[in-house]
């Protein structure tokens, strides 16, 4: 590997623990001096307008490929493999829009993004230089994520369950689940994992640190 930034790439289904399980590795990750970017597919959200535009006056489909600005993200990509700063968008979920931009920040030695649908697609999946998936049962995946949107985004119950049963659960059939195929490791439960994360861990690192002296965050 060149001494360029490492991708890594987590996926998992709506509710699996993959936020958990980034969040937990850039804290390992720093711990041991290796400067670590975290950048979660959620902030790539396409503006709202252009999103309506896409779907054509239908009931948008937040976990569809359309609902994504998937050209910005490639080019992000593109932008930390050759070591560029990007600005991040700033997404309010509460408004289903994009509102601003993040200040420009580095890639350091390591970037971790996670997202539903970063193996489905080719122009995200290519890119990554490790791919994770977080296999969590269906069962604990819709609570967590009710109890997310309820209290979190100021869902109703009842919002969360419609668009569960007509596009969380029928697009993670079509595009999560299938990607499965494309991990390099599968992560039963989630961040619960310690050996899971250790053995990730341990990899980035050995990968990481032959190529120099680490970066100090």
């Amino acid at each position: 590997m060149t001494d360029r930034p490492m991708l890594v790439g987590i996926v998992g289904g709506s509710g699996s623990g993959k936020t958990s399980v980034a969040a937990e590795l850039v804290k390992r990750l720093r711990k041991k001096a290796v400067a670590t970017m975290l950048l979660d597919m959620d902030a790539y959200y396409a503006p709202l307008e252009l999103v309506k535009s896409r779907f054509g006056g239908m009931a948008v489909n937040w976990d569809h490929p359309h609902a994504f600005d998937l050209e910005l993200m490639a080019a992000h990509l593109m932008a930390l493999h050759r070591g560029e700063s990007i600005r991040k968008p700033r997404y309010d979920f509460t408004l289903s829009d994009r509102t601003g931009w993040e200040e420009p920040v580095p890639p350091g030695k390591v970037v971790i993004l996670e997202g539903l649908l970063l193996f489905a697609l080719p122009e995200l999946r290519e890119q990554l230089d490790i791919k994770i998936f977080v296999d969590t049962d269906a069962d604990i995946r819709i609570l967590r994520r009710i109890r997310r949107d309820t209290q979190e985004r100021g869902r109703s119950l009842e919002s969360v369950m419609d668009q569960y049963e007509k596009s969380v659960r029928p697009m993670h059939l079509e595009f999560v689940e299938p990607s499965k195929r494309w991990a390099d490791l599968i992560v039963p439960t989630g961040v619960e994992n310690r050996t899971a994360l250790d053995v990730i861990t341990h990899h980035i690192c050995s990968r990481v640190l032959s190529q120099g002296e680490p970066q100090h965050v």
